[in-house]
């Protein structure tokens, strides 16, 4: 008596359920691949059941049947060992794409000012590694404007070639490495208030970016001490006079230097313990006033630039510390068009508590920013609430209370509500 045995459509099962698992292979995502993996298996286990049906029916079935079954298990054994190959690829690529970044959206009211729902940004991030050789970086800022018109910025493009297990090289558009709020902590997701620190968003006192060559690293020493480096050499700020003062530094990164003068800079950390972090900043270098009342400005005579700045983290179970100081100094220079020159310096403290056990957060920030223009320099105190939708998202409440020049912007309070978003 012949045994009952699976049709000719157990091949045709297994090559289509590799044609469905195609698409899924061009995917990286790490749930996909898992189950591609259990798909492999399950394939793995149905060819088992066919050549042990081959193995019983070599004494029972006719040769013509036989030869149909020993060409199902061809078939199959063939699709396995596609799918168990492509399943593994991933694992031995030596080019790895990734794409993460941030969104953010932000409503404000001012005490004597407007209510507006006032910030859309979306931030790609875009990483390409080869091997442990060499990876691109790049985020592109995408916000909608005042106006309306969305506006698009490189925030950073940089090549890193790692040299060895200590030290990258860094070649092209970078995050300032001077301080730790900039390069650390600004992104809307990581940052736990909705706005920056006075003085620690564009042209304050703290730099924004750089264009040209770095050199970052750190190493472990002891059981658990390490220390991080970072030195660079880049085109330096530009210099704008408005009425005949220095009105601002900007520093957002500059892929031209019309006053020919490099800075040369870095910061190095100490991690004496896992939750602590101590960061020293430093920069030197000429910079000279190349724009003045919106005109271009040439051979105005170069002045000194120094940046300085201190930081401190420390996390100890729910709670977060973190302190920075930081400053940018343009001498004077009486040959100049714009013979004054200025400092620019803010410090913060901030504390942060996760409530035991619960998706709330508050959050406590002080603030000191000094300008050499009046209207710009504030006190400032916000306290902050915090609704964290997962460990990458949060919805964020905050007031700031205000103590600038009377009838000053700077001398509002206001509300700030801000969802964020990390990916």
């Amino acid at each position: 008596m012949k045994r009952p045995r699976k049709q000719t459509g157990m091949a045709t099962w297994l090559a289509s359920l590799m044609i469905i698992s195609m698409p899924v292979l061009a995917q990286t995502d790490l749930d996909r691949l898992t189950e591609l993996e259990a798909k492999t298996t399950a394939m793995a286990e149905e060819l088992a059941i066919l050549r042990a049906e081959l193995e019983a029916a070599r004494q029972e079935e006719p040769e013509s049947e036989l030869e149909a079954l020993r060409s199902e298990v061809a078939v199959a054994t063939q699709t396995a060992q596609r799918a168990e190959k492509s399943a593994n690829e991933w694992k031995n690529t030596s080019a790895v794409t990734h794409i993460s970044g941030y969104a953010a959206a932000g409503f404000t009211s001012e005490k004597n000012g407007t209510d507006s729902f006032d910030l859309v940004n979306f931030n790609p991030i875009f990483h390409f590694q080869y091997g442990d050789l060499v990876m691109w970086e790049s985020e592109l800022e995408v916000r909608v404007a005042d106006n309306g018109e969305t506006e698009v910025g490189l925030e950073y493009s940089a090549i890193n070639i790692f040299l060895n297990d200590y030290v990258a090289f860094v070649a092209g558009k970078f995050i300032s490495p001077l301080g730790n709020f900039r390069q650390n902590v600004h992104p809307a997701w990581i940052n736990k208030l909705p706005s920056a620190p006075s003085g620690f968003g564009h042209d304050g006192a703290a730099p924004s970016a750089e264009v040209g060559f770095q050199l970052r690293g750190g190493m472990t020493f002891g059981e658990q001490s390490r220390f991080t480096y970072a030195a660079y050499i880049g085109n330096g700020p530009k210099l704008e006079g408005v009425g005949g003062e220095l009105h601002g530094i900007e520093t957002g990164g500059f892929a031209g230097d019309k006053d020919d003068e490099k800075i040369i800079g870095g910061r190095i950390s100490f991690l004496p313990v896992p939750k602590l972090e101590l960061g020293f900043s430093g920069a030197f270098g000429d910079a000279a006033v190349v724009e003045n009342d919106g005109l271009d400005l040439v051979d105005d005579p170069s002045r000194a630039y120094t940046v300085l700045g201190a930081d401190l983290m420390y996390r100890w179970n729910n709670f977060g510390f973190l302190g920075e100081y930081i400053q940018q100094d343009i001498a004077d220079n009486a040959s100049s068009l714009i013979p004054m020159g200025g400092k620019w310096e803010s410090w913060y403290l901030q504390s942060a508590y996760r409530f035991a056990a619960t998706k709330w957060e508050g959050v406590l920030r002080y603030t000191d920013y000094t300008s050499p223009h009046p209207d710009e320099s504030q006190e400032q105190w916000t306290l902050g609430v915090n609704y964290l939708l997962t460990p990458n998202s949060a919805l964020k409440v905050a007031y700031e209370v205000n103590d600038g020049l009377a009838g000053a912007e700077t001398d509002n309070n206001r509300w700030l509500l801000q969802v964020a978003y990390g990916y």
